[in-house]
Formats: structure tokens, sequence, C-alpha cells
């Protein structure tokens, strides 16, 4: 398969492309600063692009079989609201410009729902420093609710997962929907490097299309 991957650098999209190159996936990784990613491999191509020039973008998605985006404008970032709604809305601009139907995205835990109405990054106890991020991650889902061109996934990670927890690979994983799943300790939790494989199985065997999905152990 040929997968564009957006985000190749980061937390989670770094773990995507490990495990997409492991699988013998042709991957184009497509980076603001190709210098930046110091992976070598025989089924990888890297190339230059500001995702916000939606028409270029376009152009270098030509010919995927699926775009996968992992993009986050930076938990740091003061804009991180108005720019990763405007970056994300660029990368589908630009997916839908180059006839690639399949857009993956990778979004956040926010969105879950986890009472009767209540997501959880509306929640009191959701952490005040990714609140900005969450938001607009989950007003993106939103948004790619109504998009009708596109054979489109968004995947939730388990409202725990971070660079803190065990980084291992188990290959094992629940699924849900719209809420989060917990284990048998109440806990929402999983890997970077299961949400990986968790991406890459759904890449291979399509079980998602136009629908929200979540893991968890």
């Amino acid at each position: 398969m040929k997968i564009a991957l957006i985000g190749s650098t980061g937390f989670i999209g770094s773990a995507v492309l490990k495990e997409a190159l492991s699988r013998h996936h042709t991957v184009t990784a497509i980076l603001r600063h190709p210098d930046k990613l110091k992976v070598q491999d025989k089924h990888l191509s890297i190339v230059q692009c500001d995702i916000m020039d939606a028409n270029k973008l376009g152009l270098l998605l030509k010919g995927q079989d699926m775009v996968i985006s992992a993009y986050n404008s930076g938990w740091s970032n003061p804009n991180i609201y108005k720019e990763f709604l405007t970056g994300s809305r660029s990368i589908q601009d630009a997916v839908r410009q180059s006839g690639v139907k399949r857009y993956f995205v990778i979004g956040g835990a926010g969105s879950l729902f986890i009472t009767q109405g209540e997501q959880l990054v509306d929640s009191p106890e959701f952490p005040a420093v990714f609140k900005r991020g969450a938001t607009a991650a989950r007003d993106y889902l939103d948004i790619l609710k109504n998009e009708k061109d596109l054979e489109w996934t968004y995947l939730s990670p388990a409202i725990e997962m971070n660079p803190t927890l065990p980084h291992q690979r188990t290959g094992k994983y629940r699924i849900g929907g719209d809420e989060p799943v917990f284990d048998s300790n109440k806990k929402s939790t999983i890997s970077v490097e299961d949400i990986a494989v968790a991406v890459i199985d759904e890449a291979e065997h399509p079980k998602h299309v136009r629908k929200r999905f979540t893991v968890g152990y």
C-alpha cells in the first residue's frame, strides 16, 4: 500500500511510520523540515511541504492509496486552536484535490463521551494545559463528520496515552466507538506502539469508514 504520512516526526506519527515500514508499506513522509526525520528505509520517501499550502500538498498526494494525518500544531503553541483547525482543513482540502479517497486522522481523546452528553475535554478534571488542543481536535471531528467526498476515519486514542507510559508493542487492543475503552481497573490506556498497530490495521482492513473509533487495553 502507498501511504502518505503527515506528522511523521511527532510522538504518534513516528510510531505509525515505524509500524507501516515494518509491514513493508511504501510511505511518503511529508514534512515542513525534512532534515528532522532521521529514518532511512528503502520503502520510505521524504518530501518537503508546508501543509498550509493545500495546492502543493494536493499535487504531492496524487497517486497515494491513503493519507494518514498525525498533524499537531504543538501543545505549547499559544495559537494551537486556530492553527490546528486551519492546518487540518488545509490537509483535508489537499486530499480532496488529490483524488485520494482514504483519509485517516489521528485525533485526540477529548471528544470521547464520559457521561451522557459530556465529553472528556469539558470535564472539570481535564488538564488545562491540553484543553485548547483537545478542543480543536474535538471541533475538527465535528467538521469532518460533514465530509461527503472522502472515505475518512478518525481515531481517538485511549485517555491515557503519553510518553510516560511503558513503550511496548503487544499488538493487542480493544475497539470502542464514541466512549473510552476501559480495562478491569477502570483505566483507559494504551501504548503509542499499539496505537500505531491499530492505525495500520485499519489502513489494511478498513472497518470504520466515515466513523470515529477509539482503542484501549
